[in-house]
């Protein structure tokens, strides 16, 4: 029996409230200020394929990559404020670029209001494969045997935790050390492997897959202790050069005015996003200390790590540019 036009007609209404509905629904941008492959993107990407079906809406990471996460942090600011655009972020673009540039075009304190932190993460030093070093000891001797300790390190970005380490490294081992910087991460790790440059300083995440495939090796660590991840790497408080336990953080940024009750909604799904333990042993292994902070946690923990890098800084005499 075929269909009568009332059945049709209602069907018909059905199915266009249905792929209204399903048009109104906005996916999620989850901005990331590196470019692809990098070791935030990866993070992002895998809590961005969770989190769309805990929201029950579309994730979608959009890489926004150029000064050291500065054209992230700008497109964040000139969003709407209704939690469809976020900002996945290291301390670098909220922490560290506010104090290290004049002019980054955004505010942390009043441009952007933390939704939930969820890892913290030491940086390292790591050497390419064609440098015969093994271990740290080893590299500080072949750099000054290079000819007046001069030495090239990388650096995902300029004004950053890696080029403030260089320079104390530096300072601390008597090498000549210049920081070269890149376009986030993935570049650098390309010229590593290539072995374009000898060393690298980034963040555990960014090294560890190519450190457990023998194709670079991280020789030190910051931090109080020692990396699950990298439980044979020592930490540099270990080798001599204290003052550099406080770890950096990930965490998630909206635009300032995104109302509270769209922030909670997001914190709540990421918090069972991270409990979920194919979640936390992924990360984990990317060398990440999983650990769900919400909104007042992840502020108080931004504050907290700008005060110590303000001193850092300060002390270092850099000047901002």
């Amino acid at each position: 029996m075929f269909p009568s036009r009332r059945h049709l007609a209602v069907l018909a209404l059905a199915l266009s409230c249905g792929l209204a509905a399903a048009q109104s629904v906005k996916p999620i941008k989850l901005l990331v200020g590196f470019p692809p492959g990098g070791g935030t993107d990866a993070v992002a990407r895998a809590l961005a394929d969770k989190l769309k079906d805990e929201l029950g809406t579309p994730v979608v990471v959009e890489n926004k990559p150029g000064a050291g996460g500065q054209l992230a942090a700008q497109a964040l600011k000139a969003s709407p404020a209704d939690g469809t655009v976020l900002f996945l972020s290291h301390d670098h673009t909220i922490s560290i670029l506010p104090l290290a540039v004049k002019n980054p075009g955004y505010d942390s304190a009043t441009d952007f209001v933390p939704v939930a932190g969820f890892a913290t993460f030491v940086n390292a030093l790591a050497v390419s494969g064609g440098t015969p070093a093994k271990t740290f000891a080893e590299y500080v001797a072949w750099v000054k045997a290079q000819g007046a300790g001069k030495g090239a390190v990388g650096i995902p970005a300029p004004a950053s935790t890696p080029e403030f380490l260089v320079k104390v490294v530096g300072e601390k081992f008597k090498l000549d050390l210049v920081a070269a910087p890149y376009r986030g991460s993935a570049p650098m790790m390309a010229d590593m492997l290539g072995n374009q440059i000898a060393a690298g300083v980034g963040s555990v995440p960014d090294f560890i897959e190519n450190h457990k495939a023998g194709k670079v090796r991280v020789v030190a660590v910051l931090g109080g202790k020692r990396q699950a991840a990298l439980p044979d790497v020592p930490t540099f408080t270990e080798l001599g050069l204290g003052g550099l336990e406080d770890t950096p953080y990930y965490g998630i940024f909206a635009p300032a005015g995104t109302p509270k009750a769209t922030i909670d909604q997001f914190g709540q799904a990421l918090n069972k996003v991270l409990a979920m333990p194919d979640v936390h042993e992924h990360l984990t292994k990317m060398g990440l200390t999983v650990g769900y902070m919400n909104a007042q946690q992840l502020a108080q923990r931004e504050r907290a790590y700008t005060q110590v890098w303000t001193k850092m800084i300060k002390a270092s005499g850099f000047q901002p540019q």
